[in-house]
């Protein structure tokens, strides 16, 4: 069994790097679903596992996320909670509640789109290595997000969340790596 001490350290060690694989790994379900090489279920599971996750990882970080760059982040992943609902809500629609799925999906996708490039934006302009990575981040994810509704095919639609998740990425393995 690990000790109390050993726990922490594993749990730290989790919410430290977790993110830079969570990221990438929920785009890419999300592009996949796009290609019909991921069901719609199974994009449902792994929204609601995320949602935990990024709740958990909210709490467990709110003191170390008090100030500064952190902060900001801590603001995004809050102001994406009801992005995030809406999505759980759009699933649950798609079983004939009568609600409009679509929408809701479209609010938790272009939230989870948009709401990171702010951060992105904020972080480049407060620091000094990696501003550049932030910046392209931002833009990645504003460009994806035009690219997504644009798109003429499947196709095209995953190519525009690959762009989002890619930025989405870079920034968090720049965050991961470097801080």
């Amino acid at each position: 069994m690990f000790a109390r001490r050993d726990r922490r350290v594993v749990f730290r060690s989790l919410r430290e790097n977790g993110p830079a694989l969570l990221v990438p790994a929920a785009w890419t379900v999300v592009a996949a679903t796009a290609l019909d090489v991921v069901s719609t279920r199974a994009l449902f599971v792994a929204h609601v596992v995320m949602s935990v996750l990024l709740v958990a990882f909210v709490i467990a970080s709110w003191r170390d996320m008090a100030s500064g760059v952190l902060r900001a982040w801590k603001l995004v992943i809050l102001a994406g909670t009801p992005a995030t609902l809406a999505g759980l809500a759009g699933f649950l629609a798609l079983g004939g509640t009568g609600t409009s799925p679509t929408a809701l999906l479209a609010v938790s996708l272009y939230g989870w789109a948009l709401l990171p490039a702010a951060g992105f934006a904020y972080t480049g302009r407060r620091v000094e290595a990696g501003a550049r990575i932030y910046d392209a981040g931002a833009a990645c994810c504003v460009a994806g997000a035009v690219a997504i509704p644009a798109a003429p095919s499947p196709t095209w639609t995953a190519v525009g969340i690959a762009v989002v998740g890619l930025g989405q990425t870079a920034g968090i393995l720049d965050a991961t790596l470097r801080y």
